[in-house]
């Protein structure tokens, strides 16, 4: 099984992506791993890319997606992967799927983790990081996992937030990169979804973020 995944910053998606690959047995690949993986590596296009980042620069296509490619097919794909944190426009979608296409992977499945933009904000500036153990989930807007007061609701330990989330701007630029339905990440998320419609060659699932992470998974594997 094969599975690409979409869903804003503060929809859950990756702790989605945990529990689909503990129970699946599969590798859950960021795109982001895939480029520290490259380099640490010392590989001809982690070092490819390391001159584009280290200038501040977006590594091309061109780069990115054969590594990706790699990745997918590496031993531990051999049941399934899932890929998240790429494409993040249109045209990655595109050059994405075009290159699945000749290397002869199958993409099986593409979900959508669906969340109101706010509530997605809301979430992000609500967690609260346990000093103890910062997997104790704690956050202010999600009545399941509100802690006690400033304390940790696993532990009873200490809580902290992280600076980036409670960075409104940060958080307002990423989510209008995800939430643009032409130019950002929705409009590869849709690329596939029409796929979807047109010939029925990608299972598209449409997965409402709101509940618990409990309700979320329950829906989502009871539709893989």
């Amino acid at each position: 099984m094969n599975i690409l995944f979409f869903g804003p910053n503060g929809s859950g998606k990756g702790t989605q992506g945990a529990i689909l690959k503990n129970k699946y047995s599969i590798p859950h690949i960021e795109s982001g791993a895939i480029f520290r993986e490259n380099i640490v590596k010392g590989t001809a296009l982690g070092a490819s890319a390391k001159e584009f980042i280290d200038r501040g620069e977006l590594v091309p296509d061109s780069i990115t997606i054969p590594m990706i490619l790699n990745r997918l097919q590496e031993n531990d794909c051999r049941k399934g992967w899932l890929l998240d944190g790429f494409p993040r426009n249109r045209n990655q979608a595109v050059e994405l799927h075009n290159a699945l296409t000749r290397a002869g992977i199958g993409l099986d499945i593409v979900v959508e983790i669906f969340l109101d933009r706010e509530i997605a904000k809301n979430r992000i500036m609500g967690r609260r990081l346990c000093v103890n153990d910062a997997n104790h989930p704690n956050n202010i807007f999600i009545d399941a996992i509100k802690p006690a007061g400033d304390k940790c609701r696993v532990c009873g330990g200490n809580l902290k937030t992280r600076s980036d989330d409670q960075d409104e701007s940060a958080i307002s630029k990423r989510h209008d990169i995800y939430y643009d339905a032409e130019k950002g990440t929705l409009a590869a998320a849709y690329y596939f979804k029409d796929i979807a419609q047109k010939d029925g060659s990608i299972q598209y699932i449409t997965i409402d973020g709101r509940p618990g992470v409990k309700e979320v998974s329950e829906n989502l594997i009871a539709r893989l």
